[in-house]
């Protein structure tokens, strides 16, 4: 389908067997009826990183731009409920909802113009408040968090299933024409919360039914006081981007601009950098990032901000530019939030969120030489995976900037999980400097940040990226935060193994002991622990079995894994095995699989079979075998290599 901005292509003519032709009286009738059904559609379609309040006002602009400029043609995709099927005007005007929605999710493109769905709405607008939709209960929330997970493609499956009740054969069809590459991929993402389809007719869904809160009333006199004087600055600016050479003002390390479009020059102008006041998280439903206050002594530069979008637009060549697996690296669609701006050890920082995105922009005291630009993926972050962010690295030590809801921030050993923790101090916010964990070389320590606050205490670890990953223990599905004595012994033996998922973009890591085992040869009983690593992008996942025996420091690691359900919450399944030299000398091939495993088996150097989760089998060194389980259910198992 077309645009509402490009001509639709010809409709057929009379007697023709072409598709059913809409004209702009049969659309107009059509939104008007279903008006507060297509915001609403509008609005569950579009990314959350938009925040609520922007994405309540886009919603509404995409509804109203879905009528066709004359006659167009739509696909048969019937509306699959009373007043609606059959209505070709109702199909279209649909289908351009969830177009134009999916495309104001997509990144900007340095090269390309952007597409008038991924800019700001010129209308409608409001002055001076804040609208949003009336906040649910915990199940919205939940829901609200899954569908902020998925891509859009797959919002838009599972919102045309549980709102429009359109079977898969629709969907796919209307997926189709909205210009989705893969929808079979879109629809299996969507799948597995069908339970939750009824929320969707929640009024925390709702565009249409919304609350109203002023803004900042506070600097609102500020901001009229300064409005001569920012249309001057404007006017000026305006003047330099007509003139030849450096027009576009200092930005520092920045690549020259590719053009001067009204939209990347909002992006990259500091005072309309969104600042969220102090206390907004203890009134928020939400405790992500979008409530972190601004923080920093440099938050009123407006060159170091002005340089950092700058750079965050159009990077040059000496800037040192990095992102986790899954991130993308484009400029920003609008003006982000400002979280951080300040002095950080020998370097100005700068931290901003845009919804998807956390960017760092760090450049040194005495000029632009040398800046560098980090990208981490945070969409769908919940409390505990907003509580810190990296502000530096400088000699093996680290800087936080921390949640504003976060009370107590200490560092501790996690391979001495009797050793307690050191107090760490916080200044607005911002920790004082702790040990990382070790980089090369023996691994002697692994120290990890505990951060305390209303909801309890938690442990996060840094493994080289701007977020760090949170650390639990538990049966997946029913894991929780790694703070307890418990929790801290169970930890000690597999900190090191952390090193194997640097730079993967973990979001959290579990360990799990799935079994314990009695070793031949009366020597003690060993432990089988599964950490499995969760990332961003909800893929790359990575998985480590290990085997800890009695009287040794460390766990070995029997296993591993990459993108596999093994010791997840929708399988929870595992199987492992590991050659074993006994004290007297004797090897054994030892495995061992969860509760819920009925039966072992080895073949290939090493055959032989057990009843239950444990199998122990007298080998040579150097015996390779295939390792497969049977499920009580009657599944069978391959072990993990």
């Amino acid at each position: 389908m077309q645009s509402q901005d490009v001509a639709p292509r010809p409709a057929p003519g009379p007697g023709s067997t072409g598709e059913p032709v809409v004209d702009v009286e049969q659309a107009e009738a059509a939104l008007v009826e279903h008006y507060p059904r297509l915001v609403r559609l509008a609005y569950l379609v579009l990314p959350p990183g938009l925040g609520r309040g922007r994405r309540v006002l886009t919603a509404h602009a995409l509804t109203q731009r879905a009528l066709p400029r004359g006659r167009a043609a739509t696909p048969v995709i019937p509306a699959q409920s009373a007043g609606r099927e059959g209505d070709p005007g109702y199909a279209f005007v649909r289908l351009q909802v969830v177009r134009t929605a999916l495309e104001a999710g997509l990144p900007l493109r340095r090269r390309a113009w952007p597409k008038r769905s991924q800019l700001p709405p010129l209308l409608p607008q409001v002055w001076g408040l804040r609208l949003f939709p009336r906040s649910g209960g915990a199940d919205e929330l939940a829901l609200d968090q899954r569908l902020s997970a998925m891509s859009g493609p797959a919002r838009a499956a599972y919102v045309l299933r549980g709102l429009e009740q359109l079977p898969d054969g629709d969907v796919r069809e209307l997926l189709t024409a909205a210009g989705v590459a893969d929808v079979d991929a879109a629809l299996d993402e969507a799948a597995g919360a069908e339970d939750r389809y009824a929320l969707l007719n929640s009024p925390e869904f709702d565009p249409c039914s919304l609350q109203a809160r002023p803004t900042d009333l506070m600097r609102r006199r500020q901001h009229m006081k300064a409005a001569l004087a920012a249309a001057a600055a404007v006017a000026v600016c305006g003047a330099l981007l007509g003139m030849p050479g450096d027009g576009w003002g200092p930005d520092g390390a920045a690549a020259p601009p590719y053009a001067q479009n009204p939209a990347a020059q909002a992006a990259l102008n500091p005072a309309l950098l969104l600042k969220v006041p102090a206390a907004a998280w203890e009134s928020s439903a939400r405790t992500d990032f979008s409530v972190w206050p601004a923080r920093g002594d440099l938050t009123g530069d407006s060159a170091l901000l002005r340089r950092a979008l700058a750079v965050w637009a159009r990077p040059g060549e000496s800037v040192q530019v990095s992102a986790t697996p899954g991130t993308p690296s484009g400029g920003p669609s609008g003006p982000p939030q400002l979280l951080y701006a300040g002095t950080v050890d020998n370097a100005h920082v700068v931290l901003l969120y845009d919804g998807l995105r956390i960017v760092r922009y760090a450049e040194p005291r005495d000029g632009t030489q040398g800046a560098a630009l980090d990208f981490a993926r945070v969409d769908g972050a919940d409390r505990a995976g907003a509580s810190a962010v990296v502000l530096g690295r400088a000699d093996g030590n680290i800087r936080y900037l921390t949640a504003p809801w976060v009370t107590k921030a200490a560092e501790r050993d996690l391979l001495k999980p009797g050793s307690g923790a050191m107090d760490l101090p916080l200044t607005g916010g911002a920790t004082a400097p702790m040990a990382g964990p070790a980089q090369s070389g023996a691994c002697t320590s692994w120290n990890v940040l505990q951060l305390t606050d209303t909801s309890g205490t938690r442990l996060l670890t840094d493994l080289g990226e701007l977020v760090p990953a949170r650390l639990t223990t538990g049966r997946p599905g029913s894991v929780k935060d790694a703070s307890g004595t418990g929790a801290l012994r169970a930890w000690a033996p597999y900190a090191c193994s952390l090193g194997a998922m640097r730079s993967s973009g973990v979001r959290s890591v579990n360990a799990w002991t799935y079994a314990s085992q009695p070793l031949p040869d009366t020597s003690g009983t060993a432990d089988w622990v599964c950490t499995r690593a969760e990332t961003w992008q909800g893929g790359g996942e990575r998985v480590l079995a290990q085997f800890h025996t009695p009287g040794s420091t460390y766990g070995a690691v029997a296993a591993k894994a990459e993108n596999v359900p093994a010791c997840g919450a929708k399988d929870p399944q595992v199987l492992a095995g590991v050659l074993w030299k006994s004290a007297t000398g004797s090897w054994y091939l030892l495995a061992a699989g969860n509760r819920g495993t009925s039966s072992i088996s080895a073949t290939g150097g090493v055959s032989g079979s057990a009843q239950g989760h444990l199998l122990a089998l007298r080998t040579r060194q150097g015996a390779q075998a295939e390792l497969k389980g049977t499920l009580e259910d009657g599944r069978t198992v391959s072990g993990l290599r």
